[in-house]
């Protein structure tokens, strides 16, 4: 049985709490894109690997409770509350994704949050 693009996006949000980078680009079309909104965009599944790795380094711990998640044909819409732990602080970031999926994996993901929520948990 085929998983639906909704059932792929929240197997990635639920892999998010491993923190393991090159699980969670695997996801992601070898030419896949992330636009880590208002930061600049990561193209290609080895770039958004390295991305991640970076991104998380100071993570102890996440975990990302779906609000609302739907879909329309290959677009899958998922309202979230990112809960991370740090190093550096802890935040519940409220973030909303847009995944573009191709062939079940992701070829665009845009994910709309406020930045200054997350940097003013980090310091």
């Amino acid at each position: 049985m085929t998983q639906s693009n909704a059932d792929i996006v929240r197997s990635f949000i639920e892999s998010w709490s491993t923190l393991d980078a090159e699980a969670l680009a695997a996801y992601f079309t070898e030419d896949g894109c992330y636009y880590n909104i208002p930061t600049q965009p990561v193209q290609g599944r080895e770039a958004v690997k390295e991305f991640i790795k970076n991104f998380t380094a100071t993570w102890t711990e996440t975990h990302w409770e779906i609000l609302n998640i739907a879909e329309a044909g290959n677009v899958v819409f998922c309202e979230r509350i990112d809960r991370t732990k740090t190093t550096q602080g802890n935040v519940d970031l409220p973030c909303n994704g847009v995944f573009e999926m191709q062939d079940g994996k992701i070829k665009e993901w845009r994910d709309y949050f406020d930045l200054s929520t997350f940097m003013n948990a980090m310091s």
